[in-house]
């Protein structure tokens, strides 16, 4: 289980999120740029927001290298008069991929053409369109069939882009799992409509072979494990068994300072502690045990016994 461990001096909850390292609020709490969380205290609870961006940031998570953030929909309405309101969601960043493990391209709509396009060394583009001829159609539930249409999604880059047709189109990327289609969603103009969404990130752009090359910038601190992502470039650093806190502030806890948990000699490792008594006491050490007492020379109690019972 990870454990929050923001920079010394610096703010490790923002609201409902725990922000760690290489995550930070402030300057010089973050590793760099890529890893800024915003933290808006305007509102209560405080509302962490990607970057400068208004993308609300849920989780972060150190061990599988992923946000789960809120996204704005893609939507297009049109009325009885042909006026129309569209809305195109863009997700503009170099510095995170979107799991294609963990999301859906998803479009709900009549007649409703949806396509995304994106870059993983080249360009790509991929889509679905969505067809249906009565509202008698539709139908509450999964969102699979005819009304509406989800696919699995080659992880893109840069940017998304959204073309949709007739009253009222939608298009996004949400968290497998995480939608349910009802068919109040084809009037619902999703001007304000958020859903959750995986994003992978990951340190810098070298390998862990390239990286540990350079001790300066290395972020993989004492006992922890180096390893690659399965989609994108760069590292994550993975803690081992035995040690605690963050994966890229690593430093041993002392127990016998903090815990105080022994009566008598407390002996701090990495990673844990044991205690021990004073020659000629006996006990398991502990406060909460049976502590340190004298040790009884048995065998001399006993012999005294006996001798004082044949006198």
């Amino acid at each position: 289980m990870e454990a929050a461990q923001a920079k010394a001096g610096c703010q490790s909850q923002c609201g409902n999120l725990s922000v760690s390292y290489p995550f930070g609020t402030e300057d010089g709490c973050f590793m760099d740029t890529k890893f800024f969380i915003k933290c808006n205290k305007s509102v209560e609870p405080p509302k962490a927001l990607l970057q400068n961006s208004t993308i609300d940031v849920l989780h972060i998570d150190l061990d599988a290298g992923e946000l789960r953030i809120l996204n704005w929909l893609g939507s297009d309405c049109y009325n009885s008069s042909g006026s129309s309101f569209c809305f195109s969601t863009w997700l503009n960043s170099g510095l995170y991929n979107i799991s294609s493990t963990k999301n859906k391209f998803t479009a709900i709509g009549y007649d409703t053409y949806a396509f995304i396009t994106g870059s993983v060394g080249q360009d790509y583009a991929t889509g679905c369109l969505s067809l249906c001829d009565d509202i008698s159609d539709v139908i509450n539930g999964s969102c699979s069939g005819v009304r509406e249409y989800d696919i699995s999604l080659a992880s893109y880059y840069n940017h998304s882009r959204i073309l949709s047709f007739n009253p009222c189109s939608h298009a996004f990327v949400v968290e497998e799992g995480e939608y349910e289609f009802s068919a109040s969603h084809l009037n619902n103009s999703g001007e304000d409509w958020k859903l959750p969404m995986i994003l992978d990130w990951t340190i810098g752009d070298q390998s862990c072979s390239e990286a540990k090359k350079d001790p300066e910038t290395y972020a993989c601190k004492e006992n922890t494990i180096c390893r690659e992502p399965e989609n994108g470039n760069g590292y994550l650093c993975k803690c081992g068994d035995v040690s605690r806190g963050t994966h890229m502030l690593k430093s041993d806890i002392d127990e016998c300072e903090t815990l105080r948990p022994c009566s008598s000699t407390c002996h701090n490792t990495f990673g844990g502690f044991y205690y021990s008594c004073p020659k000629g006491y006996e006990g398991d050490g502990r406060r909460d045990g049976s502590g340190c007492s004298p040790m009884v020379n048995h065998h001399n109690w006993k012999l005294h016994i006996t001798q004082t019972a044949i006198g």
